[in-house]
């Protein structure tokens, strides 16, 4: 257990605050949660703690560090190094790290970007955005067939790392009913006993469609 408080800055419709919180869910860590929303990142104190006003932040005695995928796997580590949440082979390790490339890359440019454009006003291209999202979860769809998670044959960081975007994709438009398998790995993510959901966003999605 931590022997200081672990302040977890996001904001409760980041997926990538999202994330974390799931893992420090999973790890049994207690945490606390403090709201860093834009006008608080934009603040010369936020800014000390990331120079890039980025969320999610942690904080961990001593130690801050951003990224969400660098806070997971430090959290592994450090507070779980035996788990499978982060395999220690270099094989198993190499699969969740693939994975959480695509968490900043295609997961990142394509359904997150479309639902910052629908529901937060982002300035950006959705049709690109959509057009990655596709090529994302044709990926994923074929990747899951024949399996239950993304990295192993258990829940890794890397069904983490991927889970929140994916599946608030239609708050993107970008339906999600193409994609039974997709589907079906999302539910078994919110089926885990430490899960908690995203709330909804401010508006409603574009489509008559979730991922349940």
């Amino acid at each position: 257990m931590p022997s200081t408080e672990i302040v977890l800055y996001g904001t409760p419709l980041s997926g990538h605050a999202h994330r974390v919180e799931l893992l420090l869910r999973a790890l049994d860590l207690p945490f606390r949660f403090e709201p860093a929303p834009a006008e608080v990142r934009q603040s010369p104190a936020f800014r000390k703690l990331n120079p890039l006003g980025q969320i999610p932040v942690l904080q961990d005695g001593e130690l801050t560090l951003a990224d969400s995928n660098a806070i997971m796997v430090y959290l592994v580590r450090r507070y779980a190094p035996d788990s499978t949440w982060l395999p220690g082979d270099a094989v198993g390790a190499a699969h969740v790290q693939r994975w959480l490339s695509i968490a900043a890359g295609e997961v990142m440019h394509g359904p997150s970007v479309a639902r910052l454009i629908t529901q937060f006003g982002l300035n950006d291209d959705k049709a690109r955005a959509k057009r990655i999202a596709a090529r994302l979860l044709a990926f994923m769809e074929e990747h899951l067939a024949e399996r239950d998670y993304l990295a192993a044959v258990h829940p890794t960081i890397a069904d983490l790392a991927c889970y929140a975007y994916v599946a608030h994709a239609p708050e993107g438009g970008i339906s999600l009913r193409p994609y039974p398998a997709v589907r079906r790995w999302l539910a078994r993510i919110e089926a885990l006993p430490f899960f908690k959901r995203i709330p909804p966003s401010p508006l409603p999605a574009e489509l008559d469609d979730d991922a349940a």
